[in-house]
């Protein structure tokens, strides 16, 4: 359990698993003689992806004590279908609970985008009745609302991207709050769009003691993503994930911002750099 602390705040990683993921739809257009350098892949052409989440432990003089979580993995809906592509690892709350975290103990959980493999434990099915109920009972859930709004109707690209049971009751129950972008959850937590890999993807931006830990989601997925042209074929607008990219950099190098790399299943956050040439590289915490 990778573990940092920011100032007044807490911060480690809690994985969901490890999946399987093609490699040629992890990189895109970028040929397999380049990217295989920094990825090792199987006889099928297959990569390890990871599910990262982040939690933060705060306190603060107004708001006291928060468990803050942000993304919430794959969780154990997928159906039949989806399982034979990806399996179903469903470790994140068997690793928090190692970590001593309950769901009980999550105040607040944060979706960067409603993707299944970014916020399947927002919800569990009860084995009682089959209903579907919220994993974390005590949290307030925020998500993008341009992302549910787009969920609705996804396209016939993505459509498999969206589980509803993942957000759905919790929109209908009040539970989740839907974000504009730009918000800022509470003293130091603020989120911020950054497009590309969806219209309205948010990052997470964490700010105590003088230092910066950004969740940057599927904007930058893994340390070998971190070329400004290296996408994945999921982006649905791949010339915005270069720019938000960027945007992103404009800030995060000069200002030594800690990444955190949602879908690394070695390194789950670095510094990243320019080295003397220019080309783009990660430093350990």
């Amino acid at each position: 359990m990778p573990s940092l602390t920011l100032g007044d705040f807490e911060l480690s990683i809690f994985s969901d698993g490890t999946y399987p993921l093609d490699g040629g739809a992890f990189f895109g257009v970028v040929p397999k003689i380049m990217w295989s350098r920094k990825v090792a892949s199987d006889e099928r052409n297959y990569v390890q992806a990871g599910l990262n989440s982040l939690l933060i432990r705060t306190e603060h003089p107004r708001t006291g004590k928060q468990n803050v979580l942000v993304e919430t993995g794959m969780g154990n809906k997928l159906s039949d279908r989806m399982v034979k592509f990806y399996g179903q690892p469903a470790q994140l709350l068997a690793n928090l609970a190692a970590g001593g975290v309950a769901p009980e103990d999550i105040d607040i959980v944060i979706n960067t985008h409603l993707h299944f493999d970014h916020c399947g434990w927002n919800t569990i099915r009860n084995n009682k009745d089959g209903k579907i109920v919220p994993t974390f009972p005590r949290a307030k859930y925020y998500a993008p609302e341009g992302e549910w709004q787009y969920a609705r109707r996804p396209s016939e690209r993505d459509a498999i991207s969206y589980i509803p049971d993942n957000y759905d009751p919790l929109v209908q129950s009040g539970q989740m709050t839907l974000l504009k972008g730009g918000e800022e959850i509470i003293p130091g937590i603020s989120v911020k769009t950054f497009s590309g890999h969806t219209a309205h993807m948010q990052a997470v931006i964490v700010e105590s003691g003088g230092r910066t830990v950004c969740y940057t989601s599927d904007l930058i997925p893994t340390t070998a993503h971190i070329d400004i042209t290296w996408g994945m074929a999921f982006d649905l607008y791949p010339l915005q994930t270069i720019e938000s990219k960027k945007q992103y950099y404009a800030k995060a190098i000069p200002e030594k911002w800690v990444t955190v790399f949602t879908h690394d299943a070695n390194t789950p956050w670095a510094y990243v750099e320019k080295d003397e040439i220019g080309k783009m590289v990660t430093r350990g915490i």
